[in-house]
């Protein structure tokens, strides 16, 4: 299977666990207060894990998810909010359909970071040990890690200065559907000082790309590369 086709599976998965969780909580299941490792589920409403405290799964339809400080939970996932992970919390992965994904600083992220209609910003020091992954957003990294590596549809990726990513950059073919609308820019991939990709890097439409003089990367298909020195293409 290609990765295009996987990632739509994540996505049609991602939109229905949610629904058949608000089915079940409309029958009568209500709220509770949290205890160590234990799970959350809304359909209406933010989530927030304590600082400091350990959850299991996370998990709202419609609302935001944040993860405090230090904070340890097996995996955060809403359709319609934003997910934003604190300085030092650990997460087995972070999901959402229209929202963003913010990731602080000294973060792990032990599995896949994604959204489909959102930025994706992982901050210094932090790592993703998955994939890095939107359809349409942005990708950005400041001095971090990701070691499955990244993938887009629409959206621009900047491999900011002193960042490492392993398994490659590619961005996929766009194709008619439901999760891409309107007028399509060219999407503009900047890979900063000092900032190594390691893997091929795939580009399956037109892309403006951007390798600074001091950076490593792997090989590159289906775009020509434009080198610059500076703080800024």
């Amino acid at each position: 299977m290609n990765h295009l086709g996987s990632t739509h599976i994540r996505i049609n998965r991602l939109m229905i666990r949610p629904l058949v969780l608000g089915l079940v909580l409309a029958l009568g299941a209500g709220g509770s207060a949290f205890a160590k490792g234990q799970d959350i589920d809304k359909v209406n409403g933010a989530v927030r894990a304590q600082s400091g405290q350990e959850y299991g799964e996370l998990e709202t339809v419609n609302g935001s998810i944040r993860v405090e400080r230090d904070a340890r939970v097996d995996s955060a996932s809403t359709v319609n909010g934003s997910i934003r992970i604190d300085d030092g919390a650990q997460v087995g992965s972070a999901e959402t359909v229209n929202g963003s994904v913010t990731i602080g600083e000294s973060v792990v992220v032990s599995g896949t970071a994604e959204t489909v209609n959102g930025a994706l910003s992982i901050g210094r020091a932090s790592r993703v040990e998955g994939k890095a992954i939107t359809v349409n957003g942005r990708i950005e990294l400041e001095q971090a890690e990701v070691n499955g590596g990244i993938e887009t549809v629409n959206g621009d990726i900047l491999v900011g200065d002193g960042s490492t990513v392993r398994g490659g950059i590619k961005i996929e073919k766009s194709n008619v559907g439901w999760f891409n609308w309107g007028e399509q820019k060219k999407p503009r991939v900047v890979i900063g000082a000092n900032a190594v990709v390691e893997g091929e890097l795939v580009f399956e439409r037109e892309v403006e790309l951007f390798v600074h003089e001091t950076a490593r990367v792997g090989r590159i298909t289906g775009a020509e590369v434009q080198r610059y020195s500076g703080s800024q293409p």
